[in-house]
């Protein structure tokens, strides 16, 4: 009975639009799975993702991603910029400086982080800072589409991006992101969304959220998280997740994301990743909801939700989460990309510029189940 209701509700939702409505940038888009296992809500503005409604083991509904019920905090910073579920770019992450150099003539972009040393998710305002446009909906899809004109914040070329969101059987969001440019430019995008699978109901932490993926190595950084150019291996330290452990026990050990700082905001390269099979597994012993994720990235961001709480204006927990406000290490960002600020470390090999005739293509499937263990 709950499957059938929640089926009715997201059709009835999502029936106007299709009608001809044109969404304004923070109007909620529901879509639902052909199979009514799964719901998830968006809004133009940055593309953003606000809810996802998966069961839990007892059969139950819960929204189990972070986000504002007041859809105007997502466009007017009043509770900060945390970048809650939006897509991030033109380029995501950080670049050294906020420079590069493309055939021979270097480029300087806006830099909005560490008091002017570095650009974080494009800029000012980077993509999760504009409202796209919805070029294409059906009851379980959802695609939204940006112009970025040349100059933007200091980068070359002019971009054109869509983000397509679709929710398939068996509680299963496949995002596809593709982009093109039409002069030689940097591109590295990625979905900046924040998890908890608890949806807050047992606890306001991560130690029962257990984690693995297949990953040997992280991208070694400095204290305002700029790569130093060289990878540190896993081995003996709280950043081997190759095998299951608790992330919230993991996180205590706290070197890994700056001076002051206690958690992960760290980059994991991938080892071998081809993209036919999940390399990333995230699930909560509580709940017990899982996440699975297949991908065609090279690399993995994971941010434990270090700087969350701010006592002079904290961030309320959605109603569907109960009362409450969103806390230090009670959620994980999972960032799908490619290996971060590899423009200024070409020892690297990874070749980030997008030009003529070269498309960009990011894709990501987040396939959730549940396990009674």
């Amino acid at each position: 009975m709950l499957l059938h209701a929640l089926a009715l509700a997201s059709a009835a939702l999502v029936a106007p639009a299709l009608a001809g409505k044109t969404p304004g940038p923070l109007d909620g888009i529901d879509i639902v799975a052909p199979d009514a296992s799964a719901r998830a809500t968006f809004i133009p503005y940055g593309a953003t993702l606000t809810n996802y409604w998966t069961q839990d083991k007892y059969g139950v509904f819960r929204d189990v991603h972070l986000g504002f019920d007041d859809h105007k905090l997502y466009e007017n910073d009043k509770k900060g910029h945390p970048y809650l579920g939006s897509i991030v770019g033109r380029y995501a992450n950080r670049i050294k400086n906020g420079t590069f150099t493309i055939d021979g003539k270097k480029y300087q972009v806006s830099n909005n982080e560490h008091d002017g040393k570095n650009p974080l998710h494009g800029g000012f305002i980077g993509y999760d800072s504009r409202p796209w446009t919805v070029s294409k909906r059906t009851l379980n899809s959802v695609t939204f589409s940006l112009v970025d004109p040349a100059g933007t914040e200091g980068f070359p070329g002019t971009v054109k991006t869509s983000v397509t969101y679709t929710l398939n059987k068996r509680s299963s969001l496949r995002i596809t992101i593709k982009a093109t440019a039409d002069k030689k430019t940097p591109i590295m995008l990625s979905a900046h969304h924040y998890w908890n699978l608890e949806a807050y109901q047992e606890s306001q932490d991560l130690v029962g959220h257990h984690a693995q993926w297949a990953a040997s190595r992280v991208i070694e950084a400095d204290d305002i998280l700029i790569p130093t150019g060289n990878l540190i291996n896993v081995t003996d330290t709280a950043l081997d997740f190759r095998k299951a452990k608790s992330v919230g026990v993991a996180l205590e050990d706290g070197k890994w994301c700056g001076p002051g700082c206690k958690g992960f905001d760290n980059a994991w390269v991938y080892d071998n990743n081809a993209g036919k099979k999940p390399v990333f597994s995230l699930w909560s012993v509580n709940s017990g909801i899982r996440l699975d994720v297949t991908t065609n990235q090279p690399a993995l961001q994971i941010y434990t939700c270090n700087g969350m709480w701010n006592a002079k204006n904290p961030i309320p927990r959605k109603k569907a989460q109960g009362k409450g406000h969103y806390v230090n290490h009670s959620c994980i960002v999972v960032e799908q990309e490619s290996w971060i600020d590899a423009l200024n470390n070409p020892q690297w090999g990874i070749d980030q510029i997008y030009g003529p005739g070269q498309e960009y293509v990011w894709d990501a499937t987040y396939a959730f189940s549940v396990t009674r263990k």
